[in-house]
C-alpha cells in the first residue's frame, strides 16, 4: 500500500494507494496541525494503518443489526439537536447562509500562502457579517498533543450576542462542518447521519459538544462494523479540541494578506462546494418542510426528549 502523509502549512492530509484517505471520501482531511505535531501524526496514522485498517477494501458496507440500531438512534438525537435551536440562533443561520451565497470569486483576499483552508472565505463572511452589525470574528484556536490525541490549531467563527440585560452569549459558526466527520469505508446509514448534519453549524458550544458526542457514537459503531478502530483524529477530545481550546479572536486578515492572484482555483472551488452544498441544503428543506411546521416542530421535539430521557 503507497501510504504518504503529505503535510502544507500546518494541515495534514492522507492519501492512500487505492485513492481512498483514512479520513473519509477520497481524499480525507485530518485537521489543522502545527509542524511541530506533524512527525507525531505520521507515526500514529502509520501505526493506525498498518494494526487498525483491517477492515475489507470496499468503500461502503452492509450495517449489521445491532450497528443499524445504533445508529438509527443516534439519527434521531441528530434531528433533535437541528431542531432544538433557538430564535436568535435561527435568525442568525439564516443571514449566514444569505451572506455565504452572496460572496463572490473577486470577494476573496489571500490570508496566508500555501493550503487555503477557506480562511478567505471565512474573513470575507465575518466582514459581511460586522456590516451587518453583529460582533464577529475569526477565531485561530491551537493546542499541545496529549497522549494520544496529536496537537493542532483550527480556524472558525464566533459572533458574541450581547443581551439588553448586560450578559452575552457566545455563537459558533463552523462553515464546514461535515467535513470533521468523514470516516473510511462508512457504512450506508452512517452517509445518511452525516449528510442529515447541518452544512454550517451555528449554535453554542454547549449543543455543539453534544453534536460531537454523537457523530463520535456513530462513527464509532460505523468502523466497528468493518473491524476498524476509531482514528485518534476523529476521537471526542481531539474534535473538542478545535472549539474548546485556546482561541485569539481576529477581524481582519494579518498584514501578510494580500489580493488573490489571477487563478485562484482552490480558493474558488472551495467556496463554490459550500454554496453548491448549501442550496441543496436548503431545497431540501423546502420541499419537505411541513405546512404547519411550527407545530411539527414542538411535537417533535417532545417526542424526541423524551427518546433521549429513555437513552441517557
Amino acid at each position: 500500500m503507497d501510504c504518504r502523509v503529505c503535510a502544507a502549512t500546518g494541515d495534514v492530509w492522507v492519501r492512500m494507494g487505492n485513492g481512498v484517505g483514512v479520513g473519509g471520501g477520497e481524499v480525507g482531511q485530518i485537521g489543522g496541525f502545527s509542524h511541530e505535531s506533524e512527525h507525531d501524526l505520521a507515526v500514529m496514522v502509520r501505526d493506525f494503518l498498518e494494526v487498525g485498517s483491517s477492515g475489507n477494501d470496499s468503500r461502503y458496507s452492509s450495517d449489521s443489526d445491532s450497528g443499524f440500531c445504533d445508529l438509527v438512534r443516534l439519527a434521531d438525537h441528530i434531528s433533535y439537536y437541528k431542531l432544538s435551536a433557538d430564535q436568535y440562533e435561527s435568525d442568525l443561520l439564516s443571514v449566514v447562509n444569505s451572506l455565504l451565497q452572496s460572496i463572490k470569486a473577486t470577494d476573496l483576499h489571500l490570508v496566508k500562502s500555501g493550503t487555503c483552508n477557506a480562511s478567505c472565505v471565512r474573513y470575507s463572511l465575518v466582514k459581511l457579517l460586522r456590516l451587518s452589525g453583529y460582533d464577529a470574528a475569526v477565531c485561530a484556536s491551537k493546542w499541545q498533543g496529549s497522549g494520544k490525541v496529536p496537537g493542532g490549531d483550527h480556524e472558525y467563527i464566533d459572533v458574541i450576542n450581547h443581551k439588553y440585560n448586560g450578559s452575552s452569549e457566545r455563537l459558533i459558526i463552523d462553515i464546514d462542518f461535515r467535513s470533521h466527520f468523514e470516516i473510511a469505508r462508512a457504512v450506508e446509514s452512517y452517509d445518511r447521519i452525516l449528510n442529515s448534519l447541518p452544512v454550517i453549524y451555528v449554535g453554542s458550544l454547549a449543543k455543539l459538544k453534544r453534536f460531537l458526542q454523537a457523530m463520535v457514537e456513530a462513527a464509532s459503531s460505523s468502523l466497528k462494523q468493518n473491524s476498524m478502530p476509531l482514528p485518534p483524529w476523529r476521537s471526542l477530545s481531539y474534535l473538542l479540541a478545535k472549539w474548546h481550546s485556546p482561541y485569539q479572536r481576529r477581524f481582519n486578515p494579518d498584514e501578510q494578506t494580500s489580493v488573490l492572484p489571477s487563478e485562484p482555483k482552490q480558493c474558488i472551488r472551495l467556496l463554490k462546494s459550500m454554496q453548491s452544498s448549501l442550496r441543496s441544503e436548503i431545497e431540501v428543506e423546502r420541499l419537505f418542510k411541513p405546512i404547519n411546521s411550527e407545530n411539527n416542530r414542538r411535537l417533535k421535539l417532545e417526542r424526541w426528549r423524551h427518546s433521549l430521557i429513555r437513552t441517557l
